[in-house]
């Protein structure tokens, strides 16, 4: 599922560069190496900015122990889920021969949204306009002088993650309800309402609100028109703290459970098509983009609108010996996986689906979902699948030549273009992934931009492949699932987002108070 505006603006200021740091090639803490430290004891954490200097020289090889750095030869910084440690280029693997002419076209449709982020951003985007998009050498230099590279680390500090693979589907359908064409497929509610988290107080006391346009305050005391609003019922911890709402006689309530709409509707939504498969639809809203092939030849592009606020919970596909066939690890609003023996599982199997990393089960029941303007004779069941979350989506216009539009709003281009965790990794931004082609020992070792987000992918060390559209796309992507390690590139001169600075070693940044949520504030796609 793609991301959910004003973004603060990147300040231009150069501070001392950073120390130079060891090459982190190498696992470290991963899931297949015991942690070489244990945590160590964390101190005060300010929140002053860090500011990204000059290239980090190289460090000697033999400065540093594997799974750590040497306090002092490292610039390393953590917000509240991620730590950031700055690397030389030559360590990134697969560096100099990963063909960077591949990635340009993405990192160039980036540029139209971030020239919009201040003026670092303008002078960097301004730069690649003199750059030969044909040769790699000459774009290789550019992103090393105008980037410097810091690698990804979750809160435990583990360099290895779970990089998953996404594409867009296509599900045949029709404008008009026509049996077996008898599942919505709804654009974003008239009557969804958001209420900014950061404005609430603390507790789960019931309050006074208002409602001003598409938009909930606090009132204390209440007033002419004002509504009552149960905080227990409030997500606070989503990545731009916006609760999705509805009112209900003189109350506000989280918006509809995909249960609710399914069996009561949704009448203030238009309905873009209907189509014949319920799970094909589900798959679709996970992936956050989609194609509808009508009768006719003619195919309807629809891409990600909004979600209805509620916990993305994927029901698991169990295993012959009744073990989920998907490992997650969740952890306050991070929905984290972990690789399984049996990464094949499930894929010839019709009882289950596997998408972006998680095999799921097919619904046990499935029967009749109220459409608007239908009656309905037989039982109201809804279509069985379990997961609250549920998402809209708009029709989109783009070429179909072009990829699907991510969260950044510009078009994905397959092999070039992943989804990531918008907290620790700011859309926009070149990542090299380093992983391994699916179902397969072969390095995945490439530079991508980050364009895209969902609700599936949670965690610090997470990403998710863009493979295209098309059946080898949607094998590819649902084979996926690998580990991998990151390493994000920020211009030099940025500020990034009240960041703290920590040289420990053994650092461990959950629960630590007085962190940042984002490293870089965004209030559309991750909000401090």
């Amino acid at each position: 599922m793609a991301a959910m505006g004003s973004i603060a603006a990147l300040l231009a200021a150069c501070a001392q560069p950073p120390e130079s740091a060891t090459a982190s090639g190498d696992a470290g803490t991963s899931a297949s190496n015991p942690r070489a430290a244990s945590p160590a004891p964390v101190p005060a954490a300010s929140r002053e900015p860090v500011v990204i200097g000059t290239p980090a020289a190289p460090a000697p090889a033999e400065a540093a122990p594997r799974g750590g750095s040497l306090a002092g030869q490292t610039r390393t910084f953590s917000t509240r889920m991620a730590v950031y440690t700055s690397v030389p280029f030559a360590s990134l693997p697969g560096w100099e021969r990963d063909d960077l002419a591949e990635s340009w076209p993405a990192f160039l449709t980036s540029c139209r949204v971030l020239t919009s982020r201040g003026a670092q951003w303008k002078h960097v985007c301004a730069q690649a306009r003199s750059v030969d998009a044909q040769s790699a050498p000459a774009i290789r230099g550019f992103f090393e002088r105008e980037f410097a590279a810091y690698q990804i680390r979750d809160d435990d500090r583990r360099a290895d993650g779970v990089v998953t693979g996404y594409f867009e589907p296509e599900i045949e359908g029709s404008r008009n309800y026509a049996p077996p064409f008898i599942y919505p497929v709804y654009a974003q509610p008239q009557d969804m309402l958001y209420l900014d988290t950061r404005s609430l107080p603390a507790g789960d006391a019931v309050v006074n609100a208002v409602v001003k346009g598409r938009n909930v305050a606090v009132q204390p005391g209440g007033g002419a028109g004002a509504y009552t609003l149960d905080l227990s019922q409030i997500v606070r911890d989503t990545a731009d703290r916006k609760a999705r709402l509805r009112i209900e006689g003189r109350q506000l309530k989280p918006y509809y459970t995909r249960a609710e709409i399914e069996t009561l509707g949704a009448p203030n939504a238009k309905v873009l098509a209907f189509v014949n498969n319920a799970m094909q639809l589900y798959e679709m809203q996970i992936q956050g983009s989609g194609r509808i092939r009508l009768k006719d030849g003619d195919v309807i592009r629809v891409g990600y609108a909004e979600q209805n606020g509620q916990p993305f919970r994927p029901t698991i596909a169990k295993g012959p010996g009744g073990k989920p066939r998907t490992a997650v690890r969740t952890r306050g609003s991070a929905i984290e996986l972990e690789l399984d023996d049996d990464d094949d599982s499930g894929l010839g199997d019709e009882s289950v689906i596997r998408t972006r990393g998680f095999t799921l089960a097919r619904p046990l029941t499935s029967g009749a979902v109220v459409v608007p303007g239908r009656s309905v004779n037989a039982s109201i069941k809804g279509s069985g699948i379990q997961d609250p979350s549920y998402v809209f989506f708009r029709e989109i216009s783009e070429p179909a030549a072009n990829g699907p539009l991510g969260a950044l709003g510009v078009p994905l281009k397959a092999g070039r273009s992943i989804a990531v965790d918008p907290r620790a990794t700011p859309l926009g931004y070149p990542v090299f992934v380093s992983t391994r082609v699916p179902g397969s020992s072969a390095p995945m070792q490439r530079l991508t931009i980050a364009q895209d987000t969902g609700g599936a992918i949670r965690g610090a060390v997470r990403a998710d492949y863009f493979f295209g559209n098309g059946d080898t796309a949607a094998k590819q992507a649902r084979r996926m699932k690998e580990r991998g390690q990151l390493w994000i590139l920020l211009p030099r001169g940025q500020v990034v987002a009240s960041a703290s600075s920590h040289p420990l070693p053994g650092l461990r940044t959950r629960g630590v108070g007085n962190l940042p949520n984002c490293l870089v504030a965004d209030d559309e796609n991750c909000a401090d």
